[in-house]
């Protein structure tokens, strides 16, 4: 690994809030496609 001195905390840091977010991003995403299935379904059938 690159060797990041006096600034490691704060790279590691950007590093794991970024990692976070795009978690959150991508299960919002999945949630999301889930639930349009699940209304898409339900209009389907009500006809």
């Amino acid at each position: 690994m690159i060797e990041l001195g006096k600034y490691a905390g704060t790279v590691a840091a950007a590093y794991g809030a970024s990692v976070l977010l795009l978690a959150g991003v991508i299960l919002q995403t999945i949630r999301a496609n889930a639930r349009a299935r699940r209304e898409l379904e339900e209009h389907e059938n009500r006809g």
